[in-house]
């Protein structure tokens, strides 16, 4: 059997969380922009039709290098940014139409969202509880189970500024689930991580998926999809190249080497078509 009628068969087995459908986003250039990237155009496409789909109950990876679109593209569906063509739907709502409703059924961490240094974890993750709606019993037997989990319980009432870089992303992680959400969004998990707090958010990613919650990840940690995911979309360039289980990708080889040859040959196809254009 083909790896297609695999995939086709496991798909049809799954159910579909999220549905992204053509998502594109344009950036305008600044001058200065234009020359970190030595180019004259105005503009830059950062997602370019990107389609694809996350099933219940897993891990999707997102991988590529910086710059690919990744983090654009999981703004979008957090609803922090609207595509410019395109819509995703989220548990049945839509980002585009719906985003309120997106909002409330997603939790969403990334290194760009930075908790309030003047308030302590135990006050942002009651404020927080409560702007979702959380039951005030349910959301003081959640906090009591993830601060233990994350050691946060000591530090709980110290401000945020005097928190060690670790335990701010631990604090951030756990305030993002205060709502218990069945999809969870994370730009570059283990960025800026020690090993042993790396070490701990992905053990804890793991256990989520085997609770039946859904996990859209970013990275460009080849080791760190390899744990962790179950499928993986490769995005170079804001398109998305493949999108397959790990071993139907690899094709026998390393995720690092299948991800360079994809590279190399996504890289030398353009060349061949910019030389072709530059001849006519």
């Amino acid at each position: 059997m083909n790896p297609e009628t695999i995939a086709t068969q496991t798909e049809t087995s799954l159910q579909s969380i999220l549905h992204v459908e053509g998502l594109c986003k344009t950036f305008k250039l600044s001058r200065k922009q234009q020359k970190i990237e030595q180019t004259q155009q105005s503009h830059k496409k950062a997602v370019d039709n990107l389609s694809f789909d996350a099933f219940r109950g897993e891990i999707f990876g997102l991988l590529g290098p910086n710059g690919a679109g990744k983090t654009t593209t999981l703004r979008m569906l957090a609803t922090l940014i609207k595509p410019d063509q395109g819509d995703a739907i989220v548990d049945g709502a839509s980002i585009v139409s719906q985003p309120d409703q997106v909002r409330g059924k997603i939790g969403f961490l990334t290194s760009e969202l930075k908790l309030e240094d003047f308030f302590t974890p135990n006050y942002l993750y009651d404020f927080f509880s409560q702007l979702h709606g959380v039951n005030p019993v349910e959301a003081a037997t959640r906090k009591q189970v993830l601060f233990d989990r994350f050691g946060i319980s000591q530090f709980a009432e110290v401000k945020v500024s005097n928190l060690s870089t670790g335990m701010k992303q631990k604090a951030s992680l756990v305030i993002s689930l205060v709502h218990n959400p069945e999809i969870i969004i994370f730009d570059e998990p283990t960025n800026g991580l020690d090993v042993i707090t790396a070490r701990t958010v992905t053990d804890f990613l793991q256990e989520l998926r085997d609770q039946g919650k859904t996990i859209i990840l970013s990275t460009h940690i080849f080791s760190l999809v390899e744990r962790l995911c179950d499928r993986v979309g490769i995005i170079i360039d804001g398109r998305l190249t493949h999108c397959d289980t790990l071993q139907n990708i690899c094709q026998g080889l390393s995720l690092e080497d299948r991800f360079f040859n994809i590279y190399k040959e996504i890289k030398e196809n353009e060349n061949e078509i910019l030389q072709k254009g530059g001849q006519q």
